[in-house]
């Protein structure tokens, strides 16, 4: 402190006078301050970034919310992210952060630079980068302490005005940077405590963080608003390749370019690899490129020496941070079947209990390695699922993957049995073998519940009954089958039903009970018939009515010649089909199966009211009628009133046939029958034409179109489309 003594007062260098001296007084400005140093340490930005046009708007929008004055009665909430962090009492602003999360390679640095480089002019005061390496190849992650002393070198900070302690280093950054406004961007982080000491106190700065992890003590200690990073739309994917490889090259090959984006995903990185390989090798074909990564997978996106260019490690850097369990249970929803998963069944995959494998569930999550979809439905990317796979193969000894495909299908196997049963109780009840040690079905209460698991789960009870014949598991592949039929009737999966009966009759040449096979023949002739695939329906039924006899099946014979009946009329042979209705009508009253006896009742009317035989078709629909009501079987009930109404409308009574068919469709629609449900409301709109009903007439034929088409029957569909035509006409 420099004084001058003159006069009666002493100054300081301040320009404060006390005491009193002798002399005069002279008073000397302090020296001006040092510039405060404006670092720019923001990489470059990225050459050829597209896309992310949703997600650059979120985070312009939520510069500009932070930018905004609040104060009472405004709500400055963003609906998609974290609310931000308030700043000091009374201050009506905030810090903003803004936490970009996703998977490996999926592009959130790029997003960053991005964005920052395209707002360099908001952050006139400089800004701050560094890289925290919480995945990457350096293995150790940058201690807090080693990146604040990064930024206060950069603010320009003499090291011998540095403090020793952490506490202290930040809160001298802190200070430097209150009231600037700056950028920080805290890229690659693997947890809050790595961030938290990196956070300025000053609204005026913006905060940019990266990260595989959700860091949930970001969000909710600090405001973070939290901006899950996806892969890349089919457009967006597009855009990359064309400003990698050139447009014209893209537009050369259409095809190969929508199979190298439907191959990687969209995911970022592994377009960049397949778009860097293919520039490397201009006279490659396209084409070619596909058909490489088809092939050979998650090894075209290999580098052996640039880890950062390798998909494949980019992605083993997430699992750095796991733990055993999470790693297992990673690696073995790799190789479980079916598109994504549920808690229960990754209970049952994994052996662990409920409560763990919730847990593990959401630790991978966090990770970016799992996305939670609606229904609390678990999946993972493709290639993430690839490299699980690998993993999987790699690190656990078969006879533990074998037990837990074993367990998971056996917890699908015994679950879809429940929900059989309550889809249709009067069928013949064939009961599984007892489940793996530990697996316990899900529970199903009713009705409804069965069908919107089974609606959920469908496409991973066919993955799980290829993945149980491929490790011979016959019984589960025979057993998923029967316990299927139901459902892909009443919802009209007619591929799906001939393919999970060819694989039971693959099975069932291993199956121990003779009359599996004949069964089988009869399910599989009756999927074929309703295909259309009329030559090998009959085959199988022929194979099928033989063994019956020779097995001295007589129950089987019956279902066996209701089968037969159904596949002469889809070959215009009514006649035919009388006459198989009638043997098992003759059957089932012998083996005294009432709820039997009355479909077969149901069928003998059907056949006699097409062939014109109107009075013997009414007796035996209401005898039918009759025992499906006493037997409270509303499937039954539903067809025998169908058929009714078909009796009514061909008689003349036109508005009996309303009452019956409309009767049938509650039924149905009751049952989620919606095979049935298209073909009835077909028959609805003809006595609605008889009466010049013909609004209602158009109104329930549109409905049938509807559903014939989302059912893929198109025969089906163009004679309805030519029923509306020609009431247009009318």
């Amino acid at each position: 402190m420099t004084t001058s003594i003159h006069g009666d007062l002493v100054a300081t260098d301040h320009g404060a006078a006390v005491g009193v001296v002798h002399g005069n007084l002279h008073l000397h400005p302090p020296p001006p301050r040092p510039a405060p140093v404006i670092p720019r340490q923001l990489p470059a930005a990225p050459g050829l970034f597209t896309g992310r046009t949703a997600e650059l708007s979120r985070l312009d929008r939520a510069l500009t919310d932070a930018a905004a004055p609040q104060g009472p009665g405004t709500d400055t909430r963003e609906p998609t992210t974290a609310a931000t962090t308030t700043g000091p009492a009374g201050a009506g602003r905030t810090v903003l952060v803004s936490a970009i999360g996703g998977a490996g390679g999926i592009g959130k640095t790029w997003l960053a630079l991005a964005w920052a480089h395209r707002h360099l002019e908001r952050f006139s005061d400089g800004q701050l980068f560094v890289d925290l390496h919480g995945f990457s190849p350096a293995g150790e992650p940058v201690q807090p302490a080693v990146a604040v002393r990064g930024f206060l070198d950069a603010l320009g900070v003499e090291a011998n005005r540095i403090p020793t302690d952490l506490d202290a280093q930040a809160a001298l950054y802190r200070s430097l940077v209150a009231g600037r406004r700056m950028l920080i961007v805290l890229d690659n982080a693997a947890t809050s405590d790595q961030v938290a000491p990196l956070l300025p106190g000053s609204p005026s700065c913006t905060v940019l963080v990266t990260g595989r992890h959700r860091l949930a003590s970001l969000i909710d200690r600090h405001g973070a608003r939290h901006l899950p990073l996806d892969v890349l739309s089919a457009e967006e994917a597009r855009g990359l390749l064309a400003a990698r490889l050139g447009a014209d090259h893209v537009a050369a090959e259409p095809g190969a370019v929508d199979e190298l984006i439907g191959l990687c995903g969209g995911h970022p990185l592994a377009l960049s690899i397949t778009a860097r390989t293919a520039g490397t090798r201009p006279s490659v074909a396209l084409a070619e490129a596909a058909a490489e990564l088809r092939d050979l997978g998650l090894e075209a996106l290999e580098h052996d020496t640039d880890p950062a260019a390798s998909l494949p490690t980019v992605l083993s850097w997430s699992l750095r941070y796991l733990t055993d369990t999470q790693r297992t249970v990673f690696a073995l929803l790799g190789i479980a079947p079916g598109p994504d998963t549920t808690p229960p069944a990754t209970a049952a995959l994994t052996g662990l209990p409920d409560r763990l494998a919730r847990q593990a569930l959401s630790g991978l999550e966090n990770a970016s390695l799992l996305e939670r979809r609606p229904g609390g439905r678990y999946a993972m990317h493709d290639l993430i699922r690839r490299y699980a796979t690998t993993t999987a193969h790699t690190t656990l000894p078969r006879e533990v993957r074998d037990a837990a495909l074993t367990r998971v299908g056996d917890f699908h196997l015994h679950t879809a049995h429940t929900a059989a049963r309550l889809l249709n109780p009067h069928r013949p009840l064939v009961r599984p073998e007892p489940p793996a040690t530990g697996v316990h079905p899900h529970p199903l209460p009713d009705t409804a519940a069965a069908l919107a698991w089974l609606d959920a789960e469908h496409a991973t009870l066919l993955a799980t009954q290829r993945t149980a014949a491929t490790l011979s598991h016959h019984h589960t592949v025979w057993h998923l089958a029967w316990n299927l039929a139901t459902f892909h009737y009443r919802r009209g999966h007619r591929h799906d039903a001939v393919a999970t009966w060819q694989a039971a009759l693959d099975a069932a040449d291993h199956l121990p009970d003779p009359d599996t096979r004949s069964r089988t023949h009869r399910h599989l002739g009756n999927a074929c018939s309703w295909l259309g695939l009329h030559d090998q329906a009959t085959t199988h039924l022929e194979q099928a009515l033989d063994l019956a006899h020779r097995h001295h099946d007589p129950a089987e014979q019956a279902h066996t010649h209701q089968a037969l009946a159904i596949a002469r009329e889809r070959r215009g042979d009514d006649r035919q089909a009388l006459e198989h209705a009638h043997h098992a009508l003759a059957l089932f009253r012998a083996l005294d199966l009432p709820v039997q006896e009355a479909g077969a009742l149901q069928q003998v009317g059907w056949y006699a009211a097409r062939l014109g035989r109107f009075d013997t078709a009414r007796e035996h629909c209401q005898a039918a009628l009759t025992l499906t009501r006493h037997h409270h079987n509303p499937d039954g009930e539903a067809g025998t009133l169908d058929s009714l109404g078909y009796i009514a409308h061909h008689t003349g009574d036109h508005h009996q046939a309303l009452d019956h068919y409309h009767h049938a469709l509650t039924l149905y629609r009751g049952l989620g029958a919606a095979y049935p449900v298209a073909d009835t409301l077909d028959s609805v709109g003809h006595p609605h034409t008889a009466l010049g009903q013909h609004e209602q007439a158009r109104t329930v034929w549109r409905e049938a179109l509807e559903l014939y088409r989302d059912q893929g029957r198109d025969a089906d569909a163009e004679r309805v489309q030519h029923q509306l035509d020609d009431l247009d006409h009318t």
